[in-house]
């Protein structure tokens, strides 16, 4: 459905937003090339497999960073809590390459590991497996290897008012 630069028929707005109340998490994903490192806020991140445990990230296939998925990559997901405001929006403004991502932010650095974020609800270390195209954009799945809950509360939620954007 191309919607830039034209008005959305009633049928495409009522597709749009039954699409957006789709729930997904928040999520601050975490990257490690060599001594580079970043991160970015997400939403798409889901479960796909118990055994072995696996997760699968959609992501914007403009994005940098994914040059430096490739098989083995680690991958850290920090998932936020319920009102963890601030954190998301120091990530939701992304960065470009070579951009510190991670100035004023308490981290954990672990071996060959993606950053932790000590504030985050929960976080799962993991090391991409595959790679496939999905549209505008990019499916990697990533096998789990590690994980913990680190602050009590409740996983935070997010509902898009439209599925056709972020």
């Amino acid at each position: 459905m191309q919607t830039t630069g034209q008005e959305l028929s009633e049928e495409q707005k009522s597709l749009a937003a039954a699409l957006g109340r789709i729930p997904s998490g928040l999520f601050i994903l975490t990257f490690r090339h060599g001594r580079d490192e970043t991160a970015m806020l997400a939403s798409w991140v889901q479960q796909c497999s118990f055994e072995p445990p696996q997760i699968v990230i959609a992501m914007n296939a403009k994005r940098f960073v994914l040059d430096w998925l490739v098989d083995g990559a680690p991958i850290t997901v920090n998932i936020l809590g319920e009102g963890q405001k601030e954190i998301m929006s120091h990530f939701g403004k992304g960065f470009e390459p070579g951009q510190a991502a991670f100035d004023g932010i308490d981290v954990e650095r672990h071996g060959k590991s993606a950053v932790f974020l000590p504030a985050a609800h929960a976080v799962l270390d993991c090391r991409v497996s595959s790679r496939a195209p999905a549209g505008d954009h990019i499916l990697i799945v990533a096998q789990v290897v590690a994980g913990r809950v680190q602050n009590e509360g409740r996983p935070g939620v997010h509902v898009r008012r439209s599925g056709l954007h972020y």
